[in-house]
């Protein structure tokens, strides 16, 4: 059964005039911004063996990737992640390239199904950078100084919130509890939900009433450096303890820049992607219908590859940032020509007229070439 040509898939949509002219103009202002920090922009492939992505971003993830067989039998995936890609082409291309390694992307991501009814796209633009080969707290707080510089070009840094986490805090726990691995997935929905009523019946299985009612109660700790003090006070094993130190080290950090107003440490907010080892953040903007980006540590992920080393990372939703910056009506401050009005140009001779055309594009003005009947 063939669908009527007039109509356009689920979860896909065409951008024109003056939003399509904002995401380019939203796009350059990034990677311009990646540009000053020395980052350098790197391109991938759209198309890549399923397998990959299942390393990357875990089964569950990799699940919505639109997948098909190839002519040799294999099993390929539409790209529904980037930084899986850019960690192989660090470990393999880049192998002998002096760390660290920074690197950036502006690249459309396609995923089968959408994330949640928030994240109803099936295609969404990703503006991302990525640190490899860097550990430690200088590292994650360059991509949140990069991330502040954005959200400050945009004019959104003062109704933006970026959410802090370590997963650590999370698998500390998890390792104190000896859970197995279909456990520690049940207890992460549990958290990732914020139901604490079934995340203490559920730890009631594996600990004490008293340590099972403390740790649900981390679900709600929100907030600035207090957080992490009430945080100590319910955890005492060492890996969830080396955690919060990185965050509190981290916070000292943006205190001291006058950027706390714009972060907020949230322990309840655990990703679902299988990659992250360290810190993890959300990035999130009032009018946004869903967070306009992520991003965290994934140590691990080039261990796939044959190398291990540590890297950090994060990625911003283009569709997301446009539409709050459509409804906000933001002005662009690099928009080129495309504010000005265009030469409305006529005429019956081709030569002349474009001639005519041409003059003009060289000193960068907008023309609109008049098609009229007297045209060939």
């Amino acid at each position: 059964m063939s669908e009527p040509l007039s109509r356009i898939p689920t979860g896909m949509r065409y951008y024109s005039g003056a939003e399509a002219r904002l995401r380019r103009s939203i796009e350059n202002s990034l990677v311009t911004i990646f540009d000053g920090w020395s980052y350098e922009e790197i391109t991938t492939p759209t198309l890549d063996y399923y397998s990959l992505f299942e390393h990357g971003m875990g089964s569950l993830q990799a699940h919505h990737a639109f997948r098909f067989t190839d002519m040799d039998g294999s099993m390929l995936a539409i790209r529904p992640d980037v930084t899986s890609l850019v960690a192989r082409a660090a470990a393999t291309l880049f192998a002998e390239r002096k760390r660290p390694l920074r690197l950036c992307y502006v690249a459309p991501v396609f995923r089968q199904q959408p994330q949640s009814r928030a994240e109803w796209r099936r295609e969404s633009t990703q503006i991302g950078g990525e640190l490899i080969g860097a550990n430690g707290s200088a590292a994650d707080m360059e991509v949140l100084a990069i991330v502040c510089e954005v959200l400050e070009r945009l004019d959104l840094d003062r109704h933006c919130s970026i959410t802090l986490n370590d997963v650590e805090v999370f698998h500390g726990i998890a390792e104190q509890l000896n859970l197995s691995a279909n456990a520690q997935n049940e207890m992460r929905e549990l958290v990732d939900t914020r139901n604490a009523a079934d995340l203490e019946r559920f730890l009631a299985g594996y600990s004490t009433p008293e340590d099972s009612q403390a740790f649900a109660q981390l679900i709600q700790l929100s907030g600035k450096r207090e957080t992490l003090n009430d945080a100590r006070r319910l955890i005492a094993n060492p890996r969830s303890q080396l955690a919060l130190g990185r965050l509190e080290r981290l916070w000292s950090v943006i205190e001291s820049l006058q950027l706390a107003d714009r972060f907020e440490i949230d322990l309840g907010d655990v990703s679902r992607l299988d990659y992250y080892t360290g810190l993890t953040f959300k990035i999130y903007v009032k009018g946004a219908g869903a967070r306009v980006g992520s991003g965290g540590r994934y140590d691990g992920l080039t261990a796939s590859f044959g190398r291990a080393e540590p890297a950090v990372g994060f990625v911003l939703e283009l569709d997301s940032l446009t539409e709050v910056l459509l409804a906000r009506a933001y002005e662009p401050a690099l928009v080129g020509s495309s504010s000005v009005e265009a030469a409305q140009l006529t005429g019956s001779d081709l030569s002349d007229l474009f001639a005519n055309a041409r003059e003009k594009r060289t000193l960068a003005e907008r023309v609109t070439i008049n098609l009229g009947e007297g045209l060939q």
